[in-house]
C-alpha cells in the first residue's frame, strides 16, 4: 500500500483474512454444509453506482445445517482489520423460496450465522453495499458521478471451513450504459454492459480490483522484446485527463522494464496499472498481484512534472507484485480473510519497496537525480529530531502494532505511525551501500532482489518467506553478521537519524538556509528543522516537534496560526519571520487559536531557515548515483 507522495511526513500508502473461530463463530463452523467443488455464482448491479450503491447477489449451493459465513474482515495490503462491514444494508438470505432468519456473531461483527433447512440445496444471499462519501476510509471503494472503483471483498460474503483458494466463485458485473472498464481479471464474456467473468478462487478474485467509467483509455506499455503485456488503465471525471504524454508514457515504460530486470522477470499472466483520476476521492495506492489500484488528483496527467508526482506511487505498487504479492511473510499469508496477520515484517513488505519506488523512477527518467536527492535528504532529516518519537518506540514496532494503529491523529512526530515506510527505506539503503562496499561495486541489493524474487514466470503464485529467509539471501550475496545488524537497526531507539545508508554511499545531511526547487514550491511553510512546526496552508498546524521550540512556546496539533509578529499570517510572512531569526531577532510572535480563543506565543529561536541538502563526502566512493543508474537490458 501506498499514499501519494503530497507529503513526506505521510506514509506511503494495502488485503487481509479472518480466524475459523472466535467466541460463538468456532462452534458453529460447519465446512460440511457447503459443497467443496462447486462455484459460488455472484452477481454486482453497479448501475447505480454513480448514486454510490451497488447491489451485491450471490447463490451458493449448500446442504442443511448450521452456515457460518465471513465478509472479508482483513484485507491484504491494508494489514488490519479493515473490510468496510458497516457499508452493508439490506442484508437477506433466502432458501427452498423462503426468507430465513441470519444472525450476527456475538463477539465478530464481521461473521454471520444461518441455520439452512431441510430439503435446501440453494442459499440465496443479497445486500447492497453503500459507497462512503468522498474522501472515506481508503479500505473501501469509491465511486462518483463518472466512474467506479470496485473491490471485489466489498460485494461477497463466503462459507467458513475452507481456505480462499479452494472457494470458487462465477462474477457477473452490470455496468452503467456506455461505460469501460479495465481489470485484471479474466473476462469469460461480455454482452453491452453485463460482463461475465472466468471462474477463479476467491483470494484471486480478492486480488483483482476493476475500475470502470464513462471516461476510460488505455496505453500499452509493454517493453520492446517483453512477451508478456502490461498496460496502463485510466479512468477520470473528466475526459481531457487520460491524455499522457508520449514522455510520460516512454518513462513508464522504461518503468516496466527496470523492475522486471531488477526482480529477475515477472510472476503474472500479464499487469494493469489501474489508475483512477478524481478530486472526489481520496489518493492512495493499493497492491494487487496483477495489477495495482492507484487513485490520483484529476489533472495528475495533465502537470508538467507528471512523471515525478504519478512515477513514485505506480513503482511503489507496481514492486509489490514481486514484494507483497509472489513473496510475502508467511505471518501475513492467511488461509483466510478472517484470520488475523502478524506484520512484523513489513519493514520488507514496505520498506524494501518504498527503498525502489524511489529508485526505480529515476532510473526509469521519471525522476532526475536530483529529484532522488531532494527525496532522500528530506527523508533522512524527517527522521532526525524531528523524529522524537524514535527515543522510545523503535522501528520494528511501528511494523508489529499496524493492525491497530495503522491511522494516527495528532503529535504523529512523538506518536510515530507507520514509519516501517520511511525507516525501513533509509534501512534498505544502507543494506544496498555495505554490499556495494563489502564486494567493492561487484554486488549490490539487485542482486539480492534477483535472487530472492527471481525463477520462471509460473503466474501468480505466493512463496513465503520469514526473518531468517532474508538474512540467508542476504548471505549469499555479501556474507556478513546480518541478523545483528538488522537487530540493531530495527530495535533501535537513538535520538539520531538513520543515515549509515547516506555516509555508506559518499553523501550526508546537511542543512542550509536555501530551499530546493521542491522544497520551495509548497504553499505551505514545512518549518519541521528550524522553529518545529508543520503547518497546512491556511495556518492550521499538522505537527509540533514535541520539546521543540513552537512546543515550548505552547503550540500544538489542531490550533491554527492567524497572526506573525503582529501581521496577517500568511506562509511568506513566517518565512520571513525565520529568515530574520539568522541576524537580530530572537523571537517570533505567533497569534494563536485554539478552540475560538485566542494567544500569543512566543517562539525562542535564532537559527534561520534550515533545509537539508544532501553534500558530498569527499574521497569516498559515490555509490549513491551508482544505485540511481539504469540496469542494462
Amino acid at each position: 500500500m501506498n499514499m501519494t507522495r503530497s507529503a513526506i511526513r505521510a506514509p506511503w500508502i494495502l488485503l487481509a483474512v479472518v480466524t475459523l473461530g472466535g467466541g460463538s463463530a468456532r462452534a458453529r463452523v460447519s465446512p460440511a454444509t457447503v459443497p467443496a467443488a462447486a462455484a459460488i455464482t455472484l452477481t454486482v448491479d453497479a448501475t447505480h453506482a454513480p448514486e454510490r450503491i451497488l447491489r451485491a447477489r450471490m447463490t451458493m449451493p449448500v446442504k442443511p445445517g448450521p452456515l457460518t459465513l465471513y465478509y472479508p474482515k482483513w484485507i491484504p495490503g491494508l494489514h488490519e482489520p479493515a473490510g468496510p462491514i458497516a457499508n452493508v444494508a439490506g442484508l437477506e438470505f433466502f432458501a427452498n423460496g423462503k426468507r430465513i432468519p441470519w444472525q450476527r456473531d456475538l463477539l465478530d461483527v464481521f461473521t454471520f450465522h444461518v441455520d439452512v433447512p431441510a430439503g435446501a440445496t440453494q442459499l440465496k444471499v443479497r445486500f447492497d453495499y453503500l459507497e462512503p462519501n468522498a474522501f472515506g476510509d481508503p479500505a473501501a471503494g469509491s465511486a462518483t458521478d463518472k466512474l467506479l472503483d470496485l473491490t471485489w471483498n466489498q460485494v461477497l460474503l463466503y462459507p467458513a471451513g475452507a481456505p480462499s483458494d479452494q472457494i470458487f466463485y462465477r462474477s457477473t458485473l452490470l455496468l452503467p450504459a456506455g461505460w469501460k472498464f479495465g481489470t485484471a481479471l479474466p473476462v469469460a464474456s461480455q454482452q453491452g454492459d453485463r460482463l461475465e467473468f472466468r471462474k477463479v478462487a476467491l483470494n484471486r478474485l480478492v486480488d483483482s480490483p476493476l475500475i470502470a467509467g464513462e471516461y476510460y483509455r488505455s496505453y500499452n506499455l509493454t517493453p520492446p522484446g517483453e512477451s508478456i503485456h502490461h498496460e496502463i488503465d485510466l479512468v477520470a471525471d473528466e475526459p481531457e485527463a487520460l491524455n499522457i504524454s508520449p514522455a510520460v508514457r516512454k518513462g513508464l515504460t522504461n518503468l516496466v522494464a527496470q523492475e522486471v530486470a531488477l526482480f529477475g522477470g515477472p510472476h503474472y499472466r500479464d499487469y494493469h496499472f489501474l489508475v483512477t483520476l478524481s478530486d472526489l476521492m481520496i489518493h492512495f495506492g493499493i497492491e494487487h498481484h496483477e495489477s495495482d489500484d492507484s487513485r490520483l488528483p484529476l489533472r495528475t496527467f495533465l502537470m508538467p512534472d507528471a512523471g515525478r508526482e504519478a512515477g513514485g506511487l505506480l513503482a511503489h505498487e507496481f514492486a509489490h507484485s514481486w514484494c507483497g504479492k509472489f513473496r510475502r511473510p508467511a505471518d501475513l499469508s492467511t488461509p483466510d480473510f478472517e484470520t488475523p496477520m502478524k506484520t512484523d515484517l513489513l519493514w520488507v513488505y514496505e520498506g524494501l519497496t518504498t527503498y525502489w519506488c524511489n529508485v526505480l523512477p529515476v532510473r526509469s527518467g521519471l525522476w532526475t537525480t536530483q529529484d532522488y536527492h531532494h527525496y532522500i535528504a528530506s527523508m533522512a532529516a524527517s527522521m532526525g529530531p524531528a523524529r522524537p518519537g524514535r527515543t522510545w518506540r523503535p522501528l520494528l514496532d511501528t511494523a508489529i502494532a499496524v493492525p491497530g494503529m495503522f491511522s494516527f491523529g495528532g503529535w504523529p512526530n512523538w506518536s510515530r505511525g507507520s514509519d516501517y515506510y520511511q525507516e525501513g527505506n533509509l534501512l534498505w539503503l544502507e543494506v544496498d551501500a555495505m554490499i556495494r562496499q563489502r564486494t567493492e561495486g561487484r554486488k549490490s541489493l539487485d542482486d539480492f532482489c534477483r535472487d530472492f524474487f527471481g525463477g520462471p514466470n509460473l503466474g501468480p503464485q505466493l512463496k513465503t518467506y520469514t526473518f531468517q529467509d532474508i538474512v540467508n539471501a542476504l548471505n549469499r550475496v555479501a556474507p556478513y553478521p546480518w541478523a545483528r545488524f538488522l537487530h540493531d537497526r530495527l530495535d533501535s531507539t537513538s535520538a539520531q537519524a538513520p543515515v549509515g545508508g547516506l555516509t555508506r554511499s559518499g553523501w550526508k545531511l546537511a542543512f542550509t538556509s536555501q530551499p530546493t526547487s521542491n522544497q520551495g514550491s509548497s504553499s505551505a511553510p514545512d518549518d519541521e528543522y528550524s522553529i518545529g512546526l508543520s503547518l497546512r496552508p491556511d495556518g492550521s498546524v499538522a505537527d509540533s516537534i514535541y520539546n521543540g521550540p513552537a512546543f515550548r512556546a505552547g503550540i500544538s496539533p489542531g490550533m491554527k496560526v492567524v497572526g506573525v509578529n503582529g501581521r496577517m499570517f500568511s506562509p511568506e510572512a513566517l518565512k520571513e519571520a525565520i529568515e530574520a531569526t539568522a541576524n537580530s531577532a530572537k523571537t517570533i510572535d505567533l497569534i494563536v487559536e485554539n478552540d475560538g480563543y485566542f494567544k500569543t506565543c512566543v517562539i525562542h529561536y535564532e537559527g534561520g531557515l534550515r533545509y537539508p541538502h544532501l553534500a558530498r563526502i569527499p574521497g569516498t566512493p559515490d555509490y549513491l548515483d551508482q544505485i540511481l543508474k539504469p540496469r542494462r537490458l
